[in-house]
């Protein structure tokens, strides 16, 4: 039955986010306790690991020989966060300031390093060493922002000292991932299911409602800064989130052994999300923050991003 498999599907999803929030929590007081920078937990700490679950969805994708799932997931993860979250945070809260430290420079790197899956991808095919290329692209991200900001800088002896870590605070990260894992087994299977039953590829359905799904980390965030009626956003975890994602799909990539093929046409795709985030910086270039205005306009980009591609969905 239909409901049965949308009652899995939901309670895999809060299974994700429930595992997520284990690890986050446990990661933010370990990252506290080793004195790492603030900026360094937002941007990479929190980045990379509220990308759990896209990480955890991406390893059952390729054991059910399924990529494109993993595909969709990742470069969907960007609309959602720069022309969803961020943009109903901004009209909901009349306006939001975006805490991220980054200079006009670096924040246009990260973009860069965002676009890189769905750039590569316009052939219809990632091969291994395009996978090396988008890690490569990460690391380097890592050490620009790092030689800016000096991410490492703070007390690093600290992270040798056994005192610094706590074994429930390692307990509950195992016990997450525990959780995420199992969650992203279900999702794949049930993202499978559902495509068949609508008559679509896998990716799209990946591209639109599973790319909400393993988002749900950041939008709880987003969901946290409106209940606290706060116009600071912590946007470096934002951006940290989606530029792992590249990491992620390079990561993925070597794990497929050999080259993640699709018949999905990436070139509006890429059109779509470059021309969005151009227009993200161009509203944040100067002051940091998007109006309610503003948040309109990005949201205007989600929703044409939607309507083309389910376009191509239904036609496949």
């Amino acid at each position: 039955m239909p409901l049965l498999h949308v009652g899995i599907y939901l309670l895999s999803f809060i299974a994700l986010w429930m595992g997520t929030q284990m690890i986050v929590s446990s990661v933010e007081k370990l990252a506290h306790r080793l004195k790492v920078t603030s900026f360094s937990i937002s941007f990479f700490l929190l980045g990379i690991f509220t990308s759990i679950p896209e990480f955890g969805v991406g390893l059952s994708a390729i054991a059910e020989r399924k990529p494109s799932i993993f595909v969709g997931n990742l470069i969907g993860g960007i609309p959602v966060i720069f022309f969803l979250i961020i943009p109903l945070l901004a009209i909901f809260g009349n306006g939001i300031r975006l805490n991220h430290q980054l200079t006009a420079r670096n924040l246009l790197l990260c973009f860069v390093v965002m676009l890189a899956p769905a750039f590569l991808m316009i052939d219809h095919s990632v091969s291994t060493l395009e996978g090396i290329v988008m890690i490569a692209l990460y690391a380097i991200l890592f050490y620009v922002i790092q030689k800016d900001k000096g991410v490492l800088d703070s007390q690093r002896n600290n992270i040798f000292h056994v005192k610094s870590y706590s074994l429930m605070d390692i307990l509950r990260v195992l016990l997450g991932v525990s959780i995420v894992l199992g969650g992203s087994y279900m999702v794949v299977e049930q993202t499978k299911y559902f495509a068949t039953f609508l008559g679509i590829a896998p990716f799209y359905l990946s591209l639109f409602l599973l790319s909400i799904g393993t988002n749900l980390p950041e939008l709880s965030l987003a969901i946290r800064s409106v209940i606290s009626h706060t116009k600071d956003v912590a946007f470096g975890d934002y951006v940290g989130s989606a530029a792992a994602n590249t990491f992620l799909f390079g990561f993925l990539t070597l794990l497929n052994f050999g080259s993640v093929v699709t018949t999905d046409n990436f070139f509006k795709t890429f059109l779509i999300l470059a021309g969005g985030l151009l227009l993200f910086f161009y509203f944040t270039r100067s002051k940091h923050d998007i109006s309610r205005r503003e948040g309109f306009l990005l949201l205007l980009v989600y929703i044409l991003f939607v309507i083309i591609e389910s376009t191509t969905a239904f036609l496949f």
